[in-house]
């Protein structure tokens, strides 16, 4: 056998150490298209808003973009964790980890984030893509019940590309290349979002994944993710 017929051989690809990185990255594809495809407010307003026959169509939209995150991206890949790698989630960033600095860097982040976001929510391109729910500053009860939703797309997000990704890869890549996969995969997912958005989402991979990393917990860039959505849809409605 050549080196080449060597190199594209199958055999052990899903067995030993190549099974969990395997499937991880087979998987990613998959998941990620189905979410971008199936999982939109464009294909709901084609395809279901018909059929709405009560009730508000942008919130309904919304509320299907969150779920379809939250299933996709969050509960698909925590079942493949448990029942086919059978491991603990706290392997993944479910846990509280090393607190003190979750907590600190939460402290120092957020603040500077938000506050980096308002710009953002002056530009056209933004305004046309955020909130993802237009009717949600109709009335307070309506953001409330937006921002709330709004965090089971962030539960999904950051499991998915911070936890199933990122740590699943981390044994056979290594820290760095585990966390540069998951920068590459979660910017590609922002391709047709503001231009600004996709290349903050770089840096922002590159922070989020380190923090997780060294706080061995999912939590806090979680909150400071959620947080950050949610401040841009405040300024962009009641500023």
């Amino acid at each position: 056998m050549n080196r080449f017929e060597s190199s594209l051989s199958l055999q052990g690809l899903f067995s030993g150490d190549n099974r969990k990185p395997t499937i991880i990255l087979l998987l990613t594809p998959i998941l990620l298209t189905t979410f971008k495809y199936y999982g939109s407010k464009d294909f709901f307003l084609a395809n279901f808003s018909l059929y709405v026959t009560s009730g508000n169509v942008e919130f309904l939209a919304a509320l299907y973009v969150f779920l379809s995150s939250f299933l996709i991206l969050g509960i698909i890949p925590l079942l493949i964790v448990r029942f086919v790698f059978k491991e603990p989630l706290k392997m993944y960033g479910v846990a509280l980890g090393d607190w003190r600095f979750g907590w600190g860097a939460f402290a120092i982040m957020t603040p500077v984030l938000v506050v980096l976001t308002y710009p953002s929510s002056t530009m056209p391109d933004f305004l046309a893509e955020y909130p993802i729910n237009k009717e949600a500053g109709t009335s307070a009860m309506m953001f409330a019940t937006h921002a709330g939703l709004y965090f089971l797309f962030y539960l999904g997000w950051e499991f998915f590309f911070r936890g199933f990704l990122q740590f699943g890869l981390r044994e056979k890549l290594g820290d760095w290349y585990a966390i540069l996969v998951q920068v590459l995969a979660s910017c590609l997912l922002h391709i047709g979002k503001p231009d600004g958005e996709i290349y903050f989402s770089i840096f922002g991979g590159l922070v989020a994944g380190i923090v997780v990393f060294r706080s061995r917990s999912l939590l806090y860039i979680l909150l400071v993710h959620w947080l950050l959505g949610v401040s841009l849809d405040v300024f962009i409605i009641y500023f």
